[in-house]
C-alpha cells in the first residue's frame, strides 16, 4: 500500500477557500472534504437559505448591526445568486461543505466585505434549523393541498356511485354487498386523518429558530420577532439548545408521510386487483398503464376469440 501523501500547507488565498477554516493552515484531503460535505444534499435548500438570509440582513440593518447600504447590497446579491442557481449558472464547490457556505462565498466574492457581515449574530446551526423548517413548511403546504384535491375527487366519484353495488371482501372472499360510494368514502376518512396529521406536523414545524446561534444564542441586540414576521412565522422557539438540536418536526413529517403512503398503496393495490381478469371491475385507461411483453404474448396466444371481437 502506498503511503498517503502529506497535505500541503494552504499558502494560496483562493476564492474556493473555506470561509470557516479558522486556525487551520493545511488543506483537508479531498476524501475528507467529500465525506463531510452535505452540499450534494442540502443544495436543494438554496431558496429557503436565501429567504432566511434576506430577512436576517434586513433585521441586522434595523438594529444597526450593519448599515442600510450593506443590507441593500446583501439583498441584491442574494437575489442575483438565486437567479444564478435557478438558471444553472452557479458553480458549486465541494470545499464549500454546505449550501450556507456556498452562497456566502459567492456573495462575498460578488459584493466584498458586506457579504461577510451577513454572518453576524448567526451560526450555521440555527441557519440549517431555519432552512429545514422553511423547506418543510412549503412541502407540507403542497402535500396538504394535493390531499385536499384528491379527497375532492373521491367525493365526486362517490356521489356518482351511491347506487353502484359491488361485493365487499374479507380475506379476498366475497362477504357482503356494499356501495362503491361507501367503499371510496373509507379512503376519504383515511385522507382526513392524514391531513390532520400533516396539519399537526406543520404546527410544530412553523416555529422560527434563528437567533439561537451555535447553541447559546448571542449577546448582540437582534430582533427575532422581526425575522419571524418577515418569514411568516407566528411562533419563535424558546430554548436555544433545543432550537438547534430539534429535528422532531422532521420526524413528524416522515411519520405522517409514511402512513399516508400506506393508505395510497392500499388503494393502488385494490385498483390492481379490480383491473385483473379475475375481478374485471375496472379498466385502467391506456394513458395510465404500462405493459409486459410476457403478459402480452400470453394474452395473444390464449385469447384469439376476444381479440377478434375487439377488432
Amino acid at each position: 500500500m502506498k503511503p498517503r501523501p502529506k497535505a500541503k500547507p494552504d499558502t494560496a488565498k483562493s476564492s474556493t477557500a473555506n470561509l470557516l477554516r479558522g486556525r487551520f493552515t493545511r488543506r483537508r484531503l479531498p476524501e475528507v472534504e467529500a465525506f463531510t460535505a452535505s452540499l450534494p444534499f442540502d443544495r436543494r435548500l438554496y431558496r429557503h437559505d436565501i429567504m432566511g438570509s434576506i430577512a436576517h440582513a434586513r433585521m441586522l440593518a434595523k438594529v444597526h448591526l450593519i448599515s442600510s447600504a450593506d443590507a441593500r447590497r446583501i439583498v441584491s446579491g442574494l437575489s442575483r445568486i438565486e437567479r444564478e442557481i435557478d438558471g444553472g449558472r452557479f458553480r458549486f464547490e465541494t470545499s464549500d461543505e454546505d449550501i450556507h457556505l456556498a452562497i456566502e462565498r459567492r456573495l462575498t466574492a460578488m459584493i466584498g466585505a458586506a457579504g461577510a457581515r451577513l454572518h453576524t449574530a448567526r451560526s450555521r446551526n440555527d441557519q440549517i434549523a431555519l432552512d429545514l423548517r422553511l423547506y418543510l413548511r412549503d412541502e407540507l403546504g403542497q402535500v396538504r393541498s394535493l390531499l385536499t384535491t384528491f379527497r375532492s375527487s373521491l367525493l365526486q366519484v362517490a356521489e356518482l356511485n351511491v347506487d353502484s353495488v359491488m361485493p365487499g371482501y374479507t380475506h379476498l372472499q366475497r362477504a357482503q354487498p356494499v356501495s362503491l360510494a361507501h367503499h371510496l368514502l373509507a379512503y376519504v376518512e383515511m385522507l382526513d386523518r392524514d391531513r390532520e396529521r400533516f396539519a399537526q406536523a406543520l404546527a410544530r414545524t412553523a416555529m422560527m429558530p434563528l437567533g439561537a446561534g451555535a447553541l447559546a444564542a448571542t449577546t448582540l441586540p437582534i430582533d427575532r420577532a422581526f425575522v419571524a414576521r418577515a418569514l411568516g412565522f407566528d411562533r419563535i422557539t424558546q430554548n436555544s439548545i433545543d432550537s438547534v438540536s430539534d429535528r422532531d418536526f422532521a420526524v413528524d413529517f416522515l411519520s405522517a408521510a409514511a402512513l399516508c403512503a400506506v393508505h395510497l398503496s392500499r388503494m393502488a393495490e385494490e385498483i390492481i386487483f379490480w383491473s385483473s381478469s379475475e375481478f374485471a371491475f375496472v379498466s385502467i385507461p391506456d394513458e395510465f398503464s404500462t405493459g409486459s411483453s410476457m403478459m402480452t404474448t400470453c394474452s395473444l396466444a390464449s385469447a384469439p376469440t376476444w381479440l377478434t371481437a375487439l377488432r
